[in-house]
């Protein structure tokens, strides 16, 4: 069974015309993508890529009375197509792409979820029928149209301006790609250029321009073919017969490092995060200012998504975190193991945790250092 069949395969489309559903601001919400190679560009894929990697790192944890089951249906697989982590990180890709990701419930015969995919917004548009209802509608590659309840959908988004439902195109980043595509024509025409043999000579004894092009030419494919044996012989009719020697042309590296310093910028990411060298303070900067506020995000969106008003007022929830100590530097991590431990604030399998280790037999016991005590009981000569 295809995506399309198990998302919108059940489900009765309406058959009257819809029509465009418009804002209060006269916007009309149709999603429109800015052609512009964000994500064919070196630098601003491995941009969306470090984002999408370390996003999808990301565990659900769950609270209330699960009486959907919303956890067997998000762990570990979110659909039949995708494992927890590929979901999350494809989540990640198209929001960082696209500024815009839409989350489709799937639903079984009884119009219970079983799962969750995310979809490019590439092609939809949201309408309305005639009873006022909100719907979104897709328009698939093969011309295949669907709609679903635009109360179903979960819808993430960045820099969210002008529409109330879709994030901005990226068509701000135009200059900066089109930099960044100078900058490796640049060096591509640059090494081109250093890598030809040239020189310039005085000919003798030929006064028409036509016989100088045939005399270039016949020397040319005599003299640089690869069975020319590495020598070049001149004829007399030569004179002051001189090199041309060229040399590449680098660019400057502080004009790439402010080009890159843009994009790093767009992205909220660094050269440290592309790496894979942040740890320690680096990490949680870049954990609270990008993978933090999408987590949040993806939090509130499902939980929405999965959950009815009551439920989530009786504390139904489904929250996305990360194991933040992990990436700290191994003396932070040794310091944070000790101190939490006695102390009785951790267990071993939490310290296991840190350092990416297996649990062990009894690791859910918590133990601490005897010779503390309450500081009034120290009167007591307890």
């Amino acid at each position: 069974m295809s995506v399309f069949d198990m998302v919108f395969g059940k489900r009765k489309q309406k058959k009257q015309l819809f029509k465009y559903f418009e804002l209060l601001n006269g916007y009309t919400p149709v999603f429109t993508t800015f052609d512009g190679g964000v994500y064919e560009m070196e630098l601003t894929r491995a941009c969306i890529g470090a984002f999408a990697r370390h996003a999808s790192k990301l565990t659900p944890s769950f609270s209330g009375a699960d009486s959907l089951g919303i956890e067997k249906i998000i762990s570990p697989r979110v659909n039949p197509w995708m494992t927890t982590s590929q979901f999350i990180y494809r989540v990640a890709t198209i929001l960082d792409a696209t500024n815009t990701c839409y989350l489709i419930p799937l639903i079984d015969k009884y119009d219970n979820p079983v799962g969750c995919y995310p979809i490019q917004p590439k092609m939809t548009e949201i309408v309305e029928d005639e009873q006022g209802q909100q719907y979104l509608r897709y328009t698939f590659a093969k011309g295949q149209k669907a709609a679903i309840e635009l109360s179903r959908v979960g819808i993430l988004t960045n820099y969210q301006y002008t529409s109330d439902y879709q994030g901005e195109d990226n068509r701000a980043l135009q200059p900066t790609m089109d930099l960044i595509n100078t900058q490796n024509q640049g060096i591509a025409e640059g090494i081109k250029t250093s890598a030809t043999y040239r020189f310039m000579a005085t000919l003798s004894n030929l006064t028409k321009s036509k016989d100088v092009k045939e005399e270039r030419k016949r020397f040319t494919e005599e003299n640089f073919s690869a069975e020319d044996g590495g020598m070049l012989l001149f004829p007399n009719t030569y004179t002051n017969v001189q090199q041309i020697k060229s040399q590449a042309q680098i660019i400057d590296p502080e004009q790439v490092k402010t080009i890159e310093e843009r994009a790093f910028k767009y992205f909220g990411c660094n050269l440290d995060i592309l790496e894979n060298k942040a740890v320690g303070d680096a990490w949680s900067a870049y954990y609270e200012g990008k993978i933090e506020p999408f987590a949040i995000q993806l939090s509130e969106v499902m939980t929405s998504m999965f959950y009815t008003p009551q439920m989530i007022s009786g504390g139904n929830a489904i929250v996305w975190s990360s194991n933040r100590l992990q990436y700290m530097t191994n003396a932070d991590k040794l310091s944070v193991s000790a101190q939490m431990f006695d102390r009785g604030i951790f267990n071993r399998n939490m310290i296991m945790d840190i350092w990416n280790l297996p649990h062990v037999e009894d690791g859910d016991l918590y133990y601490i250092r005897k010779e503390y005590t309450e500081i009034q009981k120290l009167e007591e000569g307890e």
